[in-house]
């Protein structure tokens, strides 16, 4: 894949959501879309306040609903306080192909007790995305407290799912930690019951992306697919949220050939402390590409920005 010039088809974009308030550290991120069979197409999106401790600042799940993809209007909230949770982060939005119903996963620290560990969420399924009931929420995949307790390094959380089906399967890229923030990659018959995949671990830390290495998003291409990936630097202004992209190609998503080693691809045009390009979904839409993209405003607020490619 010929990336020479790609970066200049980034230049242009629409603002698709603002943070509720213009100020630092105020969010509108973690986009995730879905386009049903009526044409209509459905963004989920994390709000986040700048007031509460950093890892329980994302107050809502906001679903928008849209007949072109670029203009977008609220439609139905999911507050943390109606769940209840901690905070959210990013959603995770599709449609089950056999019920035509819609899901949606979110994550957060979520628990009923002392144990609070990040966990994937899922509400029940829904007609409609203005249907779904917070109070349904329950974890699908939720790490083990026994080994946990038992093991330094086991798996102590897992965050923001991007969720797609292939060939009935659905399959789920995924952050996992211990330590440190990891990619893994899950599969399910239902979305429902998760597995590991055979190859787990999808991606390493290295080079650029040797702070973080994240997956972003997974774009089907004639043979392949493209992983849209996202990660940090250690010596990077905050890298634990200074967050830009790259992008990987698999014959079978199971292994990857990162194709942006050197440096990341994309970082936001408009940065002030903050570079950060993050948590971005790709989808082909009448044979172009259209990227949804939480991005860093000059003020250090993130805004979600819509960029459409004609090719790559």
């Amino acid at each position: 894949m010929d990336l020479t010039g790609i970066q200049g088809k980034f230049k242009s974009y629409k603002v698709v959501l603002e943070p509720d308030e213009n100020t630092p550290e105020w969010w509108a991120g973690a986009p995730s879309v879905v386009l049903d069979k009526s044409g209509t197409f459905w963004l989920a999106a994390r709000m986040r306040e700048g007031n509460s401790p950093r890892g329980r600042r994302g107050y809502e799940v906001r679903i928008l609903r849209s007949d072109d993809g670029i203009s977008f209007q609220h439609a139905h909230s999911i507050k943390r306080e109606d769940v209840p949770i901690r905070g959210f982060e990013r959603p995770a939005i599709t449609i089950d192909p056999k019920t035509g119903k819609f899901k949606l996963y979110a994550c957060g620290p979520f628990g009923d007790d002392d144990y609070h560990p990040w966990c994937i969420l899922k509400f029940d399924d829904a007609d409609d995305p203005t249907k779904f009931k917070p109070e349904t929420c329950y974890a699908v995949l939720k790490p083990s407290k026994k080994a946990l307790e038992q093991r330094s390094n086991a798996i102590a959380g897992y965050k923001d799912p991007f969720i797609f089906i292939h060939n009935g399967i659905y399959h789920m890229f995924t952050i996992a930690y211990s330590r440190m923030e990891r990619s893994y990659h899950y599969i399910s018959e239902d979305g429902e019951t998760w597995k590991p995949a055979e190859n787990e671990l999808t991606f390493d830390l290295c080079g650029w992306h040797n702070f973080f290495t994240r997956p972003a998003s997974i774009l089907p291409l004639g043979v392949g697919y493209l992983l849209i990936y996202e990660g940090s630097h250690s010596s990077w202004y905050d890298p634990v949220y200074n967050i830009v992209t790259g992008l990987a190609y698999t014959f079978d998503l199971e292994n990857f050939i990162d194709l942006t080693p050197d440096a990341p691809l994309l970082k936001s045009t408009t940065p002030g402390d903050y570079i950060t390009w993050r948590y971005s979904h790709w989808m082909w839409i009448n044979g172009k590409i259209m990227i949804y993209a939480e991005v860093a405003r000059p003020n250090n607020s993130n805004e979600i920005r819509l960029f459409v490619i004609d090719n790559l």
